[in-house]
């Protein structure tokens, strides 16, 4: 199967991929446009100790364990980066999150069938 015709059977998937990821600013818009504080299911261990009163144990414990490759979705700097950079760090994260997914995929994919040269 040649890369064109791969290509033409999954446009549509494609073309929703990239949709979503040029919407995905709005995670970072609409919480300051509605005063809603951050986008759901974001929440660091202060903001869940603020919503509920109590942060899990487990939570705390754990809540350095593990830091982003790209926090804020962007560069270490971006956090005070004006509100439209941030907003293009986040397509640009969404491109990237696509691109490595989908390639990893790929390769699994072409891995798994035994792909004959």
């Amino acid at each position: 199967m040649s890369f064109s015709r791969e290509f033409r059977e999954y446009r549509k998937f494609l073309v929703a991929l990239v949709v979503l990821a040029l919407l995905s600013p709005l995670g970072l818009y609409m919480p300051r446009i509605l005063k809603a504080g951050s986008a759901w299911g974001e929440w660091g261990v202060n903001e869940i100790r603020k919503i509920a009163g109590y942060a899990p144990a487990g939570m705390e414990r754990n809540a350095n364990l593990w830091k982003a490759p790209m926090p804020d979705y962007g560069p270490p700097s971006g956090e005070n980066a004006p509100l439209s950079r941030q907003g293009i760090f986040y397509i640009l994260s969404g491109f990237t999150g696509i691109l490595l997914c989908g390639g990893g995929a790929w390769l699994l994919g072409r891995w798994l069938a035994g792909e004959k040269k």
